[in-house]
């Protein structure tokens, strides 16, 4: 398997139930998927089906029942709590419906937060915050309260929060559900851009307009995989930036040695 198509989270038999006995109910029952590296997955369903529920386990905010759930083929069950919250911290970032943001914190404290428990120190955490949200067009707003900005913009730096880390895997969770369809296009037009670098993407949503933006469609019913479509192969997805940069062949240095010619 090529680097580009590597397996990044394999669940097998996944189960998350709550109650017992005959007040038992099945939020997701035998649950299997694999995502690949640099997939943009979009996972669609009636409320209840078990998207939300999914996200959760995925990004380590919850823990299932029985099943396995592999990370980068390690595990979670094996990783203790402490570095649970490490990896959520450093290689997931999580984008949420209802923004998330504080209302006490300037945007761009906002922003740096996951910086904090990546042990950046404050001035890094602000500069490397600051250069997110100019590529967000958000740098001229940095120092206003959360409530200052527009739904579409609060969207926006709930992003550039969500991507600040580098991490390795972004969970949305209806991330255009509030905002008005010029703000949707801002916001999925960004994400799309983060995709086009490699990031791999989870995104639940209820709108089926949006799925042009995925390489992998799947329905959900139930606790179960319904429908599980992919419209771009494997061999298609995204590299990531330092992954292809990696790739590169070195120049060869020219040798200054004369070569030596017969007599």
């Amino acid at each position: 398997m090529s680097e580009e198509t590597e397996t990044i989270i394999k669940l097998e038999n996944l189960t998350k139930r709550f109650g017992y006995g005959d007040a038992a109910s099945y939020a997701l029952k035998d649950f299997d998927l694999t995502v690949k590296r640099g997939e943009f997955i979009m996972i669609m369903g009636p409320s209840g089906c078990g998207k939300t529920t999914l996200l959760n386990l995925i990004g380590l905010l919850d823990s299932a029942t029985s099943g396995v759930y592999r990370l980068n083929d390690e595990p979670v069950s094996r990783i203790s709590a402490r570095r649970q919250a490490r990896l959520r911290a450093k290689k997931i970032g999580f984008i949420f419906q209802n923004f998330n943001l504080i209302p006490d914190l300037p945007i761009i404290e906002n922003v740096a937060l996951p910086l904090v428990y990546s042990g950046y120190h404050k001035t890094r955490r602000l500069i490397r915050a600051s250069e997110i949200l100019d590529r967000f067009n958000l740098k001229e707003k940095e120092y206003y309260f959360p409530s200052q900005l527009s739904g579409g913009q609060q969207q926006r730096a709930a992003i550039a929060r969500a991507i600040v880390a580098r991490p390795e895997i972004i969970l949305a969770d209806e991330p255009t559900g509030n905002l008005d369809s010029h703000s949707s296009a801002l916001v999925m037009s960004e994400l799309s851009r983060i995709h086009s670098e490699g990031n791999t993407i989870i995104m639940v949503t209820h709108n089926p307009s949006l799925t042009s933006y995925a390489t992998r469609v799947i329905h959900m019913l139930d606790g179960s995989i319904d429908t599980d479509i992919k419209t771009v192969a494997d061999s298609d997805l995204p590299v990531p930036v330092e992954k292809k940069n990696r790739r590169r062949p070195k120049n060869k240095k020219k040798s200054n040695r004369k070569k030596k010619t017969k007599k």
